[in-house]
């Protein structure tokens, strides 16, 4: 059985989330809070397994109660949104980079077409984030003690064109922290793929853009790709590069049971790009993109896995190691690095 604390100001939502969560046979909703304080006490009173977490909150909002939760007593927290607006689920991504796994849409009132699916979507979340395993997030002055540098990946490729980049749960803050380490003038295209909930992917974008040094904007189909541009795959489409150095954005059937996957880009990528690319695929459950990181690699692609020590979930990594498709196996710190090695190696 896997116990849930449910965090939410609104009464009404409160119950409505106990309910639907509550219907499921695995699930047992064990608490509730209404604000940040609350649930600091009750998560070392219930010892949950999982946290739904609402951000706007009176005394301590979901940011701060999320980073205090991941600091003392971690648990897999689910940000749980009633926003729509993308500036506002831009704010929620703040929630992620201190240790959230995953952010949802509320689901939809009980008449609503789509209540159905925002329920068995938010359940299935639940189930999985209770699966993976938290580590204690250490205070940000400890966060910030310098690092080791990172040492040359090795040959360059003779032309870096573009790099391509897969990424799943606990992907958010690996993201932003690679994308805030590279300069704004890196001389190629970097395409993203991010599984993430329909609906949060402008405010991801827009999130990501806040603290890049490039310009960072969901991709649109037929658009060029321009070196200092970071290109967000958008929801429910296949991302895809094509000769002309172009995007596609293609309603193609899903891959890996996933539109957008990494599988469709990194595919693309070795067509067009082969041994003049890099690609990288980060923290992620399944196995999307493994098997299309080694036929990047056996194409003379710069390959690039994230370590187990700092994945929330190995499962897309892992895969890609096993099949021996990573040229590196690096932490996210040093992944930023090792791009502007190979870049640097090109001029």
């Amino acid at each position: 059985m896997i116990k849930v604390l449910v965090v939410e100001d609104s009464p009404v939502v409160r119950e409505f989330l106990v309910h639907v969560l509550g219907a499921d046979p695995d699930i047992s909703v064990v608490g509730t809070a209404q604000d940040g304080e609350q649930a600091l006490e009750a998560v070392v009173r219930l010892s949950p397994d999982v946290i739904t977490m609402d951000i706007h909150m009176p005394r301590v909002d979901g940011i701060e109660a999320t980073r205090r939760i991941m600091e003392s007593h971690p648990v897999p927290i689910v940000i749980v949104s009633g926003s729509s607006d993308p500036s506002e689920v831009a704010t929620t991504f703040r929630a992620m980079a201190v240790g959230a796994l995953a952010v949802l849409r509320r689901p939809a009132g009980l008449g609503h077409p789509e209540h159905e699916a925002t329920v068995r979507e938010l359940v299935q979340t639940v189930k999985l984030m209770a699966e993976v395993r938290v580590v204690r997030r250490w205070p940000r002055a400890r966060q910030d003690a310098a690092l080791p540098p990172c040492r040359s990946v090795g040959p360059a490729p003779a032309r870096l064109r573009a790099v391509a980049i897969g990424a799943s749960t606990g992907g958010p803050p690996v993201l932003q922290a690679m994308l805030a380490a590279l300069p704004g003038d890196f001389p190629a295209p970097i395409l993203i793929v991010q599984h993430m909930a329909a609906g949060f992917i402008q405010g991801f974008t827009d999130w990501l853009a806040q603290s890049s040094n490039m310009r960072v904007h969901l991709a649109t189909h037929g658009e060029t790709l321009l070196p200092g541009h970071v290109y967000v795959a958008p929801d429910n489409v296949q991302m895809r590069v094509t000769r002309g150095d172009r995007i596609v954005l293609a309603g193609d059937p899903p891959d890996n049971g996933l539109r957008p996957s990494v599988a469709a880009l990194f595919r693309s990528v070795a067509e067009v790009y082969g041994g003049e690319a890099a690609a990288c695929l980060l923290t992620g459950m399944g196995r999307d993109g493994a098997e299309e990181l080694k036929l990047l690699r056996s194409k003379g692609a710069t390959t690039i896995a994230q370590d187990e020590a700092s994945s929330v979930v190995h499962g897309m990594p892992g895969a890609a190691i096993r099949l021996d498709a990573a040229s590196f196996v690096l932490p996210p710190e040093k992944i930023a690095a090792a791009l502007t090695s190979l870049v640097r190696k090109n001029r």
